[in-house]
């Protein structure tokens, strides 16, 4: 038991008086423990007697109105030794702040080390995370986090011991700089919510709250899938979209029965499931692209295809039904679904303005519905709360409409592989369109291209200036290559300025924005000469009116005057200097786990290390390592007149060293003596060479004696201690004043956030117009006519992934017609398997998503009416896991395309009917190619084996028969004639294909003999007629 010491009992005193004048009201446990902690502050600047007591003669009548305090006699309990070095001047002023009663919960059970505690505490507040703590150099896992996430990450799992009687901890870490690989496997992979727990200096205020410590770690960011921000790992062509779904009216689970329609009552039936609206936003942290849409329940499958999110977003009231409607849809498509409390996110438009670049006019705000504010105010709240404070600064939010795009519903997307392949499923990859027709080479422009592909406009306008665009670029090959050349020297400006509006850009990002900028002003120029009168060239002024409305759409004149105070400021080759010293330091952690594998790692842990840790031979130890002398600077000199004053005072204190070390050789007599500072000895006076080591031996010049060897000696100077102090405050001076000069650029990079967005948008469009134009120059595209009609005429069109391919192997792609539409609205289509039936009906509804993203198509001549749908039922496959068999999954796919299809949309069908008994698998076909002629009255291309249809449909007034062949020789040899004409062939050719296929000639031979029993008389070769129900001497015959 220990007492306040005597020569500090006053201040003692004083700070109780403080104190109870000022909270009168405070209970008895949380005054004490103030008056304990004054105590311990007080006590650590002396040394108190172990047992003195004395009384405390206070001025105040505080005491005697506090009885639980006993006598004036304080006896307080002496913790651990420890000591505290405060300025005076630096003790916070006023009352001290009681400890939260929290403290004594999160203090119970073993006494962990401080780190280990910070972390608990961590784990606890987000409790659905794993919790990254920042310790020095590394991020670490403790507890179960460390146990069960350390092998996944294939990291060793250790136990850190503390002392005696408490339980050691397990616990696994990795250096701060593996952070992004790290984050890839548990946020990318594992999809795994991460807390990243950083550690920030402790100031003198909290340093004496906190009991003297240095450090105090706090979760700064959660990572999530759907809010990664700049992590190497993300793929830089794709956006990352993290998307909220709202139902109309179900903001809260305490307003279910309130409010909800009944669509979200317990028991709906599915069609007013399916009918529900739902409110949509989405947003990408790593562009600032946010965007809202209204839709229904029903489409949602769609929505998520086309957008692509990684992460979704529900609300957490919403009844058992539509939860499990949406769930369903998420896990379908394997992205990550999340339950965001809903309680305060009904925001009006007006509340989003913070964290947008600027606010969204009036007008457009009343356009908003209340299911897309709902979503997006939801989506904002959780975004605020996972970034924990982080200033954002979006985009304002744009309306996606139904009657603005056309519509690609999930099955389509997949099933002619817009996006991604059927089988590899990896977006972009080779054969799907995509990657046929993508060459963008910017960033921006292959994440634009992706959303015009799977959203492409329905808007005529729209699409005749996407199309003057690539036809004017396509007939100017000079300017074209100009453009590109300019292109790929930019980079993702989108990206870059996200970085800023968040406060994540660096003086790299800066050099980056400051290329951007000029590529930007230099295509400027290019696009002022080229509309301009004087320019020679085939196009006239006319035609050139593309590139004239997207160079009035540049501002250039800011991001000018900030691009010359980048360059002004910024030293690019300090920067590098910089990089090799960072890549340096990763080497000295590469020594150090080479040294810890060679003394205590095993020869298969030896194996497992890169093969850089292998090969890297034991360098010095960390310690023994001198400082480099040479500074290197990100800043300019002249980019501040303080930065100025900085440098020429340490190039003054340079010069004084180098008189210094001069006059020190002069004394000594040793040449080879030089004044340096080394890490962990301080500043020293280093002597190299036996001879003057030898000579030196006893010269100490009034300093003590450092570190010796036979080669060189160390010691200490009075002198040079006291000038490499001022220089090393100098330096740390400049560092200071060039973080300022840093953040002075970073807040003019977002005074130019908009002006630098609207650019990057410009350029992402010219990008996609050169794109274009050079697929169409490389492929023999053909600038489609759009129009209002309902009619799809193609002459000579080619399906643009399947032909590529072919020519690969050597073969050549057979040109086919599809004139739909009129007199001929349906078209049905029969032949031979292999015949090339499935590739006509996917060539044209291809053709006709280019031609509405602005592309030319694979055809001789195109003219097409606006199609606001696309539907496909093509393929077979089964879902078991959801109990659906092959036949479910193909009427469910053909049930949306009956009810959803309208008179502008484009179907096309294949193989209805095939998944059961021929009989019901007829009846089924010839229902759906009804309720197509006669409901939806849509273009259709319908092809089928059943040739039965052709007879059952011969009265139907706008349908007609077309086939494909085969053509077989006299010595039974065959091939396929993949043109259409008019008419149907009743052979399918099965068993040819089966013998291609290699099945066994026994088999093929049983097959023979049971198709004979069962059609008896069968003619030889193809069955060609003209159908019942069409004209065969029409002149728009297929050719």
């Amino acid at each position: 038991m220990t007492a306040v010491p005597r020569t500090f009992a006053q201040p003692y005193v004083r700070c109780v008086d403080k104190l109870a004048s000022t909270r009168q009201n405070l209970r008895p446990m949380s005054v004490m423990r103030n008056v304990v902690r004054c105590h311990q502050f007080l006590g650590s600047r002396t040394r108190p007697r172990p047992c003195s007591v004395i009384n405390l003669h206070c001025s105040s009548s505080w005491f005697q109105h506090h009885p639980w305090l006993g006598t004036r006699t304080a006896i307080l309990t002496r913790g651990a030794k420890s000591k505290i070095t405060v300025k005076l001047e630096d003790l916070p002023q006023g009352a001290l702040e009681p400890i939260p009663d929290t403290a004594e919960k999160e203090d119970q059970g073993p006494t962990y080390p401080t780190v280990v505690r910070q972390a608990r505490n961590n784990m606890r507040k987000f409790d659905n995370c794993v919790v990254l703590t920042r310790v020095g150099s590394f991020y670490e896992l403790y507890f179960e986090h460390a146990t069960e996430y350390g092998p996944l990450l294939n990291l060793k799992v250790a136990q850190k011991r503390s002392k005696a009687g408490v339980p050691s901890v397990p616990m696994a870490g990795f250096p701060f700089f593996q952070l992004d690989r790290f984050l890839k496997i548990l946020v990318q992979d594992l999809s795994k919510y991460v807390a990243i727990s950083e550690e920030f200096v402790n100031d003198a205020a909290n340093k004496v709250k906190s009991g003297g410590l240095m450090f105090d770690r706090r979760v700064t960011r959660i990572v999530t899938p759907g809010t990664l921000i700049d992590e190497k790992f993300m793929d830089p062509d794709e956006n990352n979209f993290l998307l909220a779904v709202q139902p109309l009216g179900s903001v809260h689970v305490s307003r279910i029965a309130e409010d909800q329609p009944e669509e979200l009552k317990s028991g709906a039936t599915e069609s007013a499931l399916n009918s529900l609206r739902v409110g949509l936003a989405w947003l990408d942290l790593s562009t600032g692209d946010f965007f809202t849409q209204s839709s229904t329940l029903g489409t949602l499958p769609s929505a998520f295809a086309r957008i692509g999110a990684k992460e979704v977003i529900l609300s957490d009231g919403l009844s058992q039904s539509v939860q499990q409607t949406i769930s369903g849809l998420v896990d379908h498509d394997r992205r990550l679904l999340t339950y965001h409390a809903a309680k305060n996110a009904e925001l009006p438009i007006s509340a989003w303005v913070p964290m947008l670049e600027s606010p969204v006019a009036s007008a457009d705000e009343a356009a908003f519905t209340t299911e897309e504010t709902s979503a997006g105010s939801m989506l904002l709240t959780y975004v605020v709360h996972k970034l924990q404070g982080l200033d954002i600064k979006l985009q304002p939010p744009q309306r996606r409409r139904d009657f603005e795009i056309m519509a690609i519903d999930k099955t389509s997307l997949r099933a002619l592989e817009v996006l991604a392949t059927s089988k590899e499923g990896i977006t972009g990859g080779k054969g799907s369109l995509l990657h046929t027709v993508r060459r963008t080479v910017t960033r921006g422009g292959s994440r634009l291209l992706k959303d015009w592909i799977s959203s492409p406009s329905a808007s005529l306008s729209v699409i005749n200036e996407r199309l003057d665009l690539v036809s004017m670029l396509l007939h100017d090959a000079e300017l074209r290559e100009e453009i590109c050349r300019d292109l790929r020297r930019s980079l993702d400006c989108q990206r870059l300025v996200q970085r800023f509006s968040l406060g994540r850009g660096d003086a790299d990002d800066l050099i980056s924005l400051l290329k951007t900028i000029e590529t930007t002003d230099s295509i400027a120029n290019v696009l002022e000469k080229a509309t301009s009168s004087q320019r020679p060239g085939k196009a006239g002024l006319e035609v050139r009116r593309p590139l004239r409305r997207l160079s009035c759409r540049l501002s250039l004149e800011n991001p000018r005057a900030l691009a010359l105070r980048i360059s002004s400021a910024i030293d690019e080759e300090g920067l590098l200097k910089n990089h090799r010293k960072e890549e340096s330091e990763s080497a000295r952690y590469i020594s150090a786990a080479h040294d810890v594998l060679h003394s205590e790692g095993s020869a298969a842990d030896f194996d497992d290390m890169p093969r850089a840790v292998r090969d890297k031979g034991v360098q010095q130890s960390l310690s023994e390592q001198e400082i480099d002398e040479e500074d290197d600077w990100i800043m300019r000199r002249s980019a501040s007149p303080v930065l100025q004053g900085l440098h020429d005072d340490l190039s003054k204190l340079r010069q004084q060293r180098e008189h210094l070390t001069v006059m020190l050789r002069n004394r000594i007599g040793a040449q080879s003596l030089s004044l340096r500072y080394v890490a962990g000895s301080g500043h020293v006076c280093h002597v190299k060479g036996a001879k003057d080591v030898r000579h030196t031996s006893k010269a100490t010049l009034g300093g003590r004696s450092g570190r010796s060897t036979k080669s060189t000696r160390t010691f200490y100077n009075s002198d040079w201690t006291d000038l490499g102090t001022k220089m090393d405050m100098i330096r740390f001076q400049i560092r200071a004043e060039e973080q300022q000069v840093l953040q002075e650029l970073r807040e003019q990079v977002v005074a130019n956030l908009v002006r630098l967005r609207r650019n990057a948008a410009v350029l992402d469009e010219l990008d996609i117009g050169c794109a274009f134009a050079n697929l169409a120059d490389e492929q023999g595209f053909t600038r489609p006519v759009l129009n209002e009609s309902r009619n799809h005429q193609i002459i000579g069109g080619r399906h643009p992934t399947v032909k590529i391919g072919l020519e690969e192997g050597g073969k050549a792609f057979v040109k086919n017609d599809c004139i739909v539409g009129g007199k001929e609205r349906v078209w049905l289509i029969t032949g031979p398997n292999m015949g090339g039936k499935s590739t006509f009906l996917r060539q044209n509804a291809l053709i006709s998503i280019l031609a509405q993203a602005g592309c030319f198509v694979p055809a001789e001549y195109a003219e097409l009416g606006i199609v606001d749908q696309i539907f496909s039922r093509v393929g077979s496959a089964d879902d078991l896991f959801r109990e659906q068999s092959t036949f479910m999954v193909e009427m469910l796919e053909t049930a949306v395309i009956l009810r959803q299809a309208t008179s502008r949309s484009f179907v096309i069908m294949d193989e209805i009917g095939r998944g059961t008994t021929p009989e019901d698998g007829v009846a089924m076909a010839f229902a759906c190619l009804h309720h197509l002629h006669h409901h939806n009255q849509c273009r259709t291309l319908f092809a089928t084996h059943f040739h039965v249809l052709a007879d059952l449909a011969k009265d139907f007034g706008r349908l007609a028969c077309y086939c494909a062949d085969v053509a077989e020789g006299a010595d039974g040899s065959f091939s396929y004639v993949h043109r259409l004409r008019r008419g149907v062939n009743r052979a399918s050719h099965a068993l040819k294909v089966a013998r291609l296929a290699g099945i066994p000639e026994v088999a093929i031979r049983v097959a023979e003999d049971v198709l004979a029993k069962h059609d008896p008389t069968p003619a030889p070769g193809c069955q060609i007629g003209p159908c019942r129900g069409s004209d065969s001497s029409d002149p728009k015959a297929a050719r």
